[in-house]
């Protein structure tokens, strides 16, 4: 997580002129006091960016404790939203100044580490913002988002089937129920306590998303261009009632892309440094697999074939043979840590296939820019998506294939851009396999959920192609200008690529807080129970622990905690139509609905 990728990466022109030379013969910027020595060294850069990140996430999420609001209410609701804002306000913009400061005034070398810790802050306070919002729409509610219904439902079930001892819940990931039942042991004492367990992770690792994206992301980027990828992903993917799954997703790229690198480079290495290597990375995998395992479905035929492609084969014996070491220690890490998991697809896979439809399932399969969950509110697959201007592509989605030429056409020559690449179109691949297959198998088997892979890595390509563009820009106009004229008077100055760098930071930081109030905004208590506020608003309709309804409880008589185990749902072979009124199901899904 420190400056792995080399200076032509970071998009920055002029790296040739030293950090404290003042350009254009101009007079050089005032030296302030020097840090002490070992604020420069590499670890302590890297820790310091990720106890800032962590630190500016639970820290925002802790101070929102003290908004004081009755979240069932709409002027309640907004008033919250409005605090929220104030309070990243008042976290963010000193952060900001701070940064402006230093690109415009003192050392280069300063703003870079200062820039480092600002974009770590921001990562944190982005997905800070969601999390805080989580605990306002909870707010007098010890129960979860979605209380005792759908998926919250399912989950606390198979905690509670942890905590009766029965193990596993079919071919479910077992790490978050774990930990669900772990918690719930510790804090609620066992037994009923799982949905107040799952009320506290839900929070905490939605605070967490946003920080573990960027550092992530910073194995393989410069810190502008890793929060350029982290933010937006986070705030557009980042589900509270199931946080897990989109953070294994959202940071499950970035590791390939560093595995696929490490595999290339391995023969330049000591074979303990590459089995070391592969150990670690085989025990990070095998634990994301453990925690939510759909992602490894859709990337794996087309990281699969690119690992083959870049295997070093014309590197001499040496090289292949600590690549194939490496290669073969993590995947035996990553085997032996997700066996349980593994054992149970090869023994139940078959028994459990997925049969739920809604409405992502009904449009357009090769619509791959949106999402629409099983509450879609008035949405229909007659009104949704939106048609857009040209041939049904909207604007946006015009000015995203774009940034996907560019990153394809200038740089394909990086791993990044290799690894999302591929994964774009095996997941591509597998989501028409599964749905051409869909009405002769009446399965659904969770195809739609490859739009969110899909979406994330034009998403990545996209930033990839402007950061390409930005450096063959930057070389040709140094290689023009120094043709030109003598070249200490024309080099584009490092200083003028940090201040507009630092302009740019402010407008993700400003997308970031508005993007995350629409984000949490959707979880707003309501009552309608086709809409994402129902989730918020059955949490408030469970008892707490005391046996008493929530101070904000809309009813007078509340739900008693559910202790029921995980059981399998009778499979009668055919698609349940989810979304669609019974009297339809014959229209759309080819069969009679319930009576």
């Amino acid at each position: 997580m420190t400056n792995l990728a080399p200076d032509h990466l970071a998009g920055e022109a002029g790296a040739a002129r030293s950090r404290t030379e003042a350009p254009d013969g101009a007079s050089a910027p005032r030296r302030g006091r020097s840090l002490p020595a070992w604020t420069s060294t590499r670890w302590a850069l890297i820790l310091g960016e990720v106890v800032v990140s962590i630190a500016a996430a639970l820290g925002y999420t802790l101070l929102c404790k003290h908004i004081s609001v009755n979240p069932i209410n709409r002027i309640g609701q907004v008033s919250g939203l409005a605090k929220l804002q104030q309070y990243v306000a008042v976290l963010g913009l000193p952060l900001l100044a701070l940064l402006l400061y230093t690109a415009y005034r003192g050392t280069l070398a300063r703003h870079q580490k200062v820039k480092r810790l600002v974009c770590a802050g921001l990562a944190g306070l982005a997905t800070g913002v969601i999390a805080g919002g989580v605990v306002v729409a909870l707010r007098g509610t010890p129960s979860a988002l979605g209380g005792q219904e759908g998926d919250p439902g399912v989950l606390i079930a198979m905690a509670n089937s942890f905590l009766h001892g029965e193990g596993m819940s079919g071919i479910y990931p077992p790490g978050f129920p774990a930990l669900i039942a772990v918690w719930a042991k510790i804090r609620y004492g066992g037994i009923g306590g799982a949905g107040y367990s799952l009320h506290d992770l839900q929070i905490f690792f939605s605070a967490l998303a946003g920080p573990m994206a960027y550092l992530a992301w910073r194995l393989l980027l410069r810190p502008f261009w890793a929060l350029l990828i982290a933010v937006p992903s986070v705030v557009l993917f980042l589900d509270p009632i199931r946080p897990y799954s989109h953070i294994v997703m959202i940071v499950l790229l970035p590791l390939l892309a560093y595995c696929l690198r490490e595999m290339r480079s391995a023969g330049e290495r000591f074979m303990r440094s590459a089995v070391l290597r592969g150990a670690g990375l085989g025990l990070v995998f095998g634990l994301l697999f453990l925690w939510y395992s759909g992602w490894y479905v859709w990337s794996a035929p087309g990281v699969g074939l690119l690992a083959l492609f870049l295997f070093p084969w014309r590197r001499g014996a040496a090289a292949r043979k600590r690549a194939l070491v490496f290669v073969g220690t993590t995947l035996l890490t990553a085997g032996v840590i997700g066996a349980p998991l593994l054992y149970q697809m090869l023994r139940l896979g078959s028994q459990h296939p997925d049969r739920y439809a809604y409405l992502s399932v009904y449009v357009d399969p090769a619509y791959v820019l949106g999402w629409a969950s099983d509450r879609p509110g008035t949405l229909t697959y007659q009104n949704w998506p939106v048609p857009g201007e040209m041939a049904g592509q909207s604007g946006f989605a015009l000015l995203l294939l774009l940034g996907v030429g560019l990153g394809v056409g200038l740089g394909l020559r990086s791993i990044m851009v290799r690894t999302a690449a591929a994964v774009l179109v095996g997941a591509w691949l597998v989501r028409f396999w599964f749905a051409s297959h869909m009405a002769h198998e009446q399965a659904v088997q969770l195809f739609p959920r490859t739009t969110w892979m899909i979406m994330y890595c034009l998403m990545i390509l996209a930033v990839l192609g402007v950061m390409a563009a930005v450096q063959r820009g930057s070389g040709w106009a140094e290689r023009s200008l120094r043709a030109s004229g003598p070249a200490a008077a024309r080099v584009i100055p490092r200083r003028t690529v940090q201040q507009l760098a630092a302009g740019l930071v402010c407008v993700i930081a400003l997308f970031a807080t508005m993007g995350a109030s629409w984000n949490v905004n959707r979880y707003m208590p309501n009552p309608d129970t086709n809409t994402m506020g129902i989730d918020a608003y059955r949490a408030h309709g469970l008892k707490k622990p005391n046996g008493k309804c929530p101070r904000y409880s809309p009813y007078k008589q509340c739900a008693d905690v559910s202790t029921w185990d995980w059981k399998p749902n009778r499979d009668d072979g055919k698609i349940w139509c989810g979304n669609i009124p019974y009297d339809k199901w014959p229209v759309v899904c080819g069969r009679k609905g319930p009576s």
